[in-house]
């Protein structure tokens, strides 16, 4: 103790503050000395104090703390001297414990022992730190002591167990636990962990807690296993110990099984646990996953997981009131906070496991991606998704990926989106840069399902989010709408009208950013102008305030501007955007609409303000007739769509009745007198009226007055006013006047019946002998007089065909077969009238954008038309002739070049040709509504026809025939293949927008795609009918002529019509993913008269296949039904009459493959037996087997069946070598007809060597190989010991076909054919790989010497030498060579071919060593 205080000194004295400061200290030193002498124990005969005094400790009574003189260690190494070397160690231990269980027995002096000993003044000085342990943990630390000491404590501890917490706050029980933490070394760890384990099982749960947790912080590494076990069986007893359990065995280092097991035990309780214990129970789940069982575990993980279980009903029921009465939730700190919480701690240690353990995301995006059923996926799953697309950029396009599959199955519906937000809302809202990042991604896919899903993304994000990232919605909406591409423009505008009617308040913050789009105009098609003034038109007049007024003052300035520009583009822009304006300003009140909330009945000033923007569009369009008609279109349009305020109705019906009625109707006894070139003439009257009492159509003089003014440019004037009528717009102006009607009187057009039935003026339209002798400007003044009219009766009949009066049913049903008639006499004018440029019949800008208005490139048009059907465009395609539009693959009708005027000359030639040159002249016909389709329905209908004095004179029978059935079918399946379906399936000529594939669609798209699917499901049953009809008619043509379709008696033209009919309703209801059943459906293959209707019937079954639960044996027979059509002779000629044959076969083709049980067997069947029955028929022959395979089809024969065999190879797993012998011997048994059907198709080339089957040899051969390589090469790998001469023959074979490659690799060198030698390359390079692979294999199992390399020589197809003169050259060295040296590195890179795995014997037969030329 001396030496200790003159050491204190001595540093004292080096240290001058220290001096200052204990001199400060002083007298406070001495009262506490003073203190700790008064409450000192009394020394007695106890040893336990006597050696505690001698080692430096001070114990002390009451609340006093005992005192340490010396430093800790010290005192332990002081006393552990004292007791080994006491004359009776170890007698003397058990003195010292009892004097300790003694000394301890009083509860003061036990705390006193538990708590930190107090350090004297002096001593305190010299240490660093002022902290001490306790008297008990300091006997701890000396190792002699330490199990007596512990047992005392676990036998002294149980009397503390049940007792209260001490005013103090100080838990006897835990602060003896705590002596037992951090101990240098542990004497009898084993007995230790028995004594806690025994403490914890009759311990109450408060404290169980705090000794299970302790845990770590007291046992050994050698004990983690013992308590790990022990623990795992507490566990399974005492689920309230959960969290402290799991808790600890994740800091213990235990076994792996261990862990497992516990897992396991975890995972079967998920559904049963509580809330807060689940976080600590998924980062024990996640911590525990290896590399090995990381994809097994996370997808039993989110199976078990369900957390719409965990999240608390009444959070969600909360949630969606705020979202209902907010339009987004607020976060409220004080409600249900606990649940909040452990969600978000939840969370958080998803995402830290995701983000930090790489195998952890990438075996939950696994597990998500093999999930089998749809049903199975849950709202989880895409929050999961997202959460890893937002925590680990390397995984972000493997996720787009998997999301994208996803949503093409179907897996991911809007639905489950939309729970998705609900639930878990609070999660996402912090990831929302990420899921707008992701939703931009998925707006740039072509598929029109995903875009969907992206524009879903924006949609609820604006919904569901705060303000800052509404904000963020609407600018990358509008970045996309400026974008340009046609697909992001049109989804984008459609989110930002769902969001005008989801929240219109939102929307007004924002319209900053949406006004902006309005300088981009001009890059946008019709629709989508349509939609941005609908946008902003809502949001500017829909709500009369200060806030909107910006907004309306720009869109007028811009809807002036382009009104008055001279450029036509500029002013249809303008009328577009007027017309939809004064819709939504003019929206009647009356009723409740999202678009219109807050709005009453106009006021005058309102009124005012509509009739005005009206009458400006009309005197900016008068001088214009296109610009007329457009106007007409829209305001039609926009009666169609939208109720306007009875006051403005009013005010247009008079206006436009009175200006009809000027401008087109005369009475019928006042026939025109002119210098006409023709007499005009009253026809097409349904009605007999007297001379004075009937009304017409003045067609003609106004087309005369048109076509033939001295002024080309210009019309005549009608009046002394000037007014400008041109007959162009006769049908957008009835349109108008129609709905017009409609809306005033409910649908009632008695106002105007008379228009039906009406005559016109016209003159005999039927050429006869006189074609021949007409002027160029007289047949195009008659190819113009029939245009019109044909759109005069298309529009009579949108108008009249929901009238339900028989009367006026059999009406509509004759100006149908009028329609048909002069369509018919139109092919014969345009036959001899290449140069005619119809007159427009629809006015938007997609149409002007095509179409153009001078016959200048007329003659590359006929130029371009003559050069053959099939063939691409030339780089003039944007100025394509009026007709261009979208070739079609719908039938052996169509032709696959585009409607020009070449295909006009040739219209001689055939009807067919005729047929397709109107049907595909959209741009020049007014569209048939979907209401006029009612018709199909129609059976006999009786026609009353009355006499002057409105008596019935006499009835007639009208019916649909035939023509006028093809003629509506034709119409319906091009608005079906439009609408319905999907763009990337759809066939876009190079060269060509999507703008010229929607002309003379323009009011079709005013509808929705739901709602033209609800329409078509409507007329499934008359189609049904008609099919079931036209199938009768063919069964009995069958019968009639002795099974053969095509025999004498068969009349041409009504087969051709009935079976385009049959075609054009199985292409309705492929389009239309019909609903009927499989069954019915296939009990039409036997009357199919044409090869693409049996593609159509086929596609439309395959549909159907999907949805169906019976798959395997449906699939059966669909593959028959592809079979059975393969099989058949179709009629003579067939197959050569269309541009697309090849198409369809290769289309059937791949069909029957895809369906049949066994693919090698059906391509060797088709090989092996059908290719050689062609090759021994003669020239014009086809294969008696399949009559489709002639010479001309057998390139795609042998193009599909190259590209099914590398399919089907690349599908074939290689297995592993724990795999059971039989599966290997099944494996090699498929491998080997796969390179015997691969054999046969190569050889074929012999045979037909053409440019087309070369090139599909080379591509396809070198895409086998490569499969042959990762698929089969690993499973030769472990079958070459038990399989030797299998594995052999297997190689030996297909070393026959690759050297046939190698040949092929030198005649496509010898010929300098382009595209054949840009494959030889890759071909070369990994028939290269092949040779190093099979060297390698034979490595793996010992077989090196089975393997020697050599030179190939250069042969052709035939296997005849390639003689050059490197080759003539090294015939004098060819002696020299040693044909089993290994060729060196550098010379194996030029080594073309492979000698590969023989046994000695049978390589050396196979090998030529020749120096190869180049």
């Amino acid at each position: 103790m001396i030496s200790q205080r003159q050491l204190s000194k001595s540093e004292n004295k080096e240290s001058p503050t220290e001096d200052a400061s204990n001199a400060r200290k002083q007298p406070l030193s001495r009262k506490t000395k003073k203190s700790r002498v008064q409450n000192e124990v009394e020394e007695n005969d106890s040893v336990f104090l006597k050696l505690l005094k001698t080692s430096g400790v001070i114990l002390k009574t009451k609340e006093s703390q005992n005192q340490l003189a010396v430093d800790q260690i010290v005192f332990q190494k002081k006393l552990f001297q004292i007791l080994r070397k006491h004359p009776s160690y170890p007698k003397i231990i058990d003195e010292f414990i009892s004097g300790l269980e003694s000394y301890i027995e009083d509860q003061d002096n036990f705390r006193n022992c538990l708590l930190s000993c107090e350090r004297l003044q002096d001593e305190e000085a010299s240490m660093g730190t002022s902290y001490s342990k306790s008297l008990i943990k300091l006997l701890l630390g000396i190792d002699i002591l330490q199990p007596a000491i512990i047992k005392t404590l676990f036998e002294k501890l149980p009397e503390f167990l049940f007792e209260t917490v001490n005013s103090d706050g100080i838990s006897v029980p835990r602060l003896i636990i705590s002596q037992l933490k951090w101990l240098d070394r542990i004497v009898d760890g084993r007995d230790l962990t028995t004594k806690i384990m025994q403490l914890i099982s009759i311990a109450p749960e408060n404290l169980q807690h705090d000794f299970i947790t302790s845990l770590p912080e007291i046992l050994g590494d050698s004990q983690h296993a013992d308590v790990g076990k022990e623990l795992s069986d507490l566990l399974k007893e005492n689920t309230s110990l959960t969290v402290p359990i799991l808790d600890v065995l994740s800091s213990l280092r235990l076994d792996p099984k261990l862990l497992s097991k516990v897992r396991q035990l975890m995972m079967d309780k998920l559904s049963s646990v509580k809330l807060d214990d689940l976080p600590v129970i998924i980062k024990f789940i996640l911590h525990s996953v290896t590399a090995t069982d990381a994809l097994e575990v996370i997808s039993e993980l989110r199976e078990k997981l369900d957390l719409q279980h965990f999240i608390l009903p009444v959070w969600l029921h909360a949630s969606q009131s705020k979202l209902k009465n907010k339009g987004r939730i607020s976060f409220s700190g004080n409600q249900e906070n606990s649940g909040q919480d452990c969600v978000f701690l939840l969370f958080d240690v998803i995402k830290s496991a995701v983000r930090y353990e790489k195998t952890i995301s990438e075996a939950w995006v696994k597990a998500i991606e093999h999930i089998p059923s749809v049903s199975e996926h849950k709202t989880f799953d895409l929050a999961m998704l997202i959460i890893i697309y937002s925590t680990n950029a390397q995984t972000k396009k493997y996720i787009e990926r998997v999301l994208r599959n996803k949503i093409r199955s179907g897996c991911f519906e809007e639905e489950l989106l939309q729970s998705a937000f609900y639930i878990h809302y609070f999660v996402l809202k912090d990831l929302c840069p990420s899921i707008l990042s992701l939703a931009q991604d998925l707006l740039h896919s072509p598929d029109q399902s995903i875009i969907l899903f992206g524009s879903l993304l924006y949609k609820y994000a604006f919904k569901f989010f705060d303000t800052y990232c509404q904000q963020e919605v609407i600018g990358a909406l509008v970045t996309h709408v400026c974008s340009g591409n046609e697909a992001e423009v049109d989804t984008a505008l459609d989110v930002l009208l769902e969001l005008v009617v989801l929240n219109l308040s939102a929307m007004r913050l924002n319209a900053v950013f949406v006004k902006g789009i309005l300088d981009y105009l001009d890059k946008m098609s019709p629709q989508q102008i349509r939609k941005l003034f609908c946008i902003l038109s809502t949001l500017a007049f829909s709500k009369q305030h200060e806030g909107s007024s910006h907004i309306q003052d720009d869109m007028h300035l811009v809807v002036r501007k382009q009104l008055s520009s001279t450029i036509f583009k500029y002013k249809l822009i303008g009328i577009i955007g007027a017309v939809t304006m004064a819709g939504i300003m003019a929206a009647d009140g009356s009723r409740s609409s999202s678009l219109t909330q807050g709005k009453t009945d106009l006021s005058n000033e309102q009124y005012t303000q509509v009739t005005s923007l009206l009458q400006l569009v009309h005197s900016c369009t008068e001088q214009s007739p296109q610009a007329s008609a457009l106007y007409y279109d829209e305001f039609a349009n926009l009666l169609q769509k939208r109720k306007l305020a009875p006051k403005v109705l009013e005010w247009v019906g008079q206006t436009i009745l009175n200006d009809f009625q000027d401008s087109f109707v005369v009475d019928l006894c006042a026939v025109p007198n002119g210098d006409y070139p023709f007499p005009v003439k009253a026809l097409y009257e349904l009605e007999e009226y007297s001379s004075c009492d009937g009304i017409a159509v003045n067609l003609l003089p106004l087309l005369f007055s048109q076509d033939f003014a001295k002024d080309g440019s210009r019309m005549t004037s009608q009046d002394s006013d000037h007014k400008l009528v041109s007959p162009l717009c006769l049908p957008p102006y009835f349109r108008l006047l129609r709905l017009c009607v409609a809306r005033q009187h409910n649908g009632n057009l008695e106002e105007i019946d008379g228009l039906l039935d009406c005559p016109i003026f016209l003159t005999d339209l039927e050429p006869g002998e006189r074609l021949e002798s007409m002027s160029v400007k007289e047949r195009s003044f008659m190819c113009s007089l029939i245009y019109l009219t044909l759109n005069w009766f298309r529009e009579v009949v949108n108008a009249f065909c929901g009238q339900t009066s028989p009367e006026m049913m059999g009406k509509v049903l004759t100006r149908l077969k009028h329609i048909v008639e002069l369509q018919r006499i139109l092919e014969k004018y345009l036959a001899v009238t290449p140069d005619y440029v119809p007159p427009l019949a629809s006015f938007d800008l997609e149409t002007v954008d095509v179409i153009p208005h001078t016959s200048t490139v007329s003659a590359k048009i006929r130029k371009q038309g003559m050069t053959g059907r099939g063939k691409k465009r030339k780089r003039d395609g944007n100025k394509t002739s009026s007709h261009d539009t979208l070739s079609k693959e719908d039938g052996t009708e169509c032709d696959s070049t585009l409607p020009d005027r070449g295909q006009l000359e040739q219209e001689f030639k055939g009807q067919e040709e005729k047929t397709v040159a109107l049907r595909n002249c959209q741009a020049f016909f007014r569209e048939l509504d979907m209401e006029v389709f009612s018709v199909l329905r129609c059976g006999l209908v009786t026609k009353v026809i009355l006499d002057s004095e409105m008596h019935t004179e006499a009835t007639e029978i009208v019916q649909l025939q035939p023509p006028e059935l093809l003629f509506l079918l034709e119409d319906l399946s091009q608005k079906v293949e439009n609408m319905l379906t999907p763009p990337i399936s759809r066939r876009i000529p190079f060269l060509k927008s999507k703008g010229s594939q929607n002309i003379g669609f323009s009011h079709l798209h005013q509808r929705s795609a739901h709602e033209i699917a609800r329409c078509i499901v409507q007329l499934l049953d008359p189609m049904c009918n008609h099919l079931e009809n036209i199938h009768n008619y063919f069964q009995c043509l069958t019968a009639e002529n002795h099974g053969i379709v095509d025999g004498p008696g068969m009349q041409v033209q009504e087969y051709h019509l009935m079976s385009s009919c049959y075609q054009r309703i199985l292409q309705i209801f492929h389009g239309l993913f019909a609903c009927q059943s499989f069954h019915y459906l296939q009990n039409f293959h036997h009357s199919i008269p044409t090869f693409q209707s049996a593609l159509y019937l086929l596609r439309l079954l395959m549909v159907i296949l999907e949805k169906s639960t019976a798959s395997a044996q449906k699939k059966e027979k669909i593959a028959c039904l592809a079979r059975q059509f393969l099989c058949r002779v179709w009629p003579s000629g067939e197959r050569e009459k269309s541009s697309t044959p090849n198409d369809q076969l290769q289309a059937l083709l791949g069909i029957y493959l895809e369906h049949t049980d066994s693919v090698l067997k059906a391509i060797e069947e088709i090989a092996g037996v059908c290719v050689p029955e062609l090759i021994n028929s003669s020239k014009n022959a086809s294969s008696s087997t399949f009559p489709t395979l002639t010479r001309h089809t057998f390139v795609v024969f042998f193009r599909v069946l190259m590209a099914e065999l590398e399919k089907t190879a690349r599908g074939l797993q290689a297995g592993t070598a724990a795999d059971s012998q039989k599966i290997h011997e099944e494996k090699l048994l498929y491998w080997n007809m796969a390179v015997r059907d691969f054999s046969i198709l190569i050889n074929l080339i012999k045979v037909f060597d053409s440019r087309p089957v070369l090139h599909v040899c080379l591509k396809y051969g070198r895409l086998f190989v490569e499969a042959f390589l990762k698929q089969c090469m690993p499973l030769l790998d472990f079958s070459f010991r038990k399989h030797r001469e299998d594995v052999l023959s297997l190689l030996e074979t297909f070393q026959l076909n690759t050297r046939l490659l190698q040949h092929l690799c030198g005649h496509s060198k010898i010929h300098q054919d382009m595209k054949l030698t840009e494959h030889v390359p890759l071909l070369k390079k990994t028939l290269e790989l092949l040779v190093c692979r099979v060297k390698a294999m034979l490595i793996l199992n010992n077989c090196r010497e089975a393997f020697w390399l050599g030179n190939l020589k250069n042969r052709d197809l035939q296997g005849e030498e390639i003689i050059s003169q490197n080759s003539q050259a090294s015939t004098a060295d060819e002696n020299e060579d040693d044909t089993s040296s290994l060729v060196s590195k550098s010379k194996a890179m030029e080594v073309d071919e492979e000698d590969e795995a023989s046994d000695g014997e049978k390589e050396q037969d196979s090998d030529e060593s020749d120096d190869e030329t180049d």
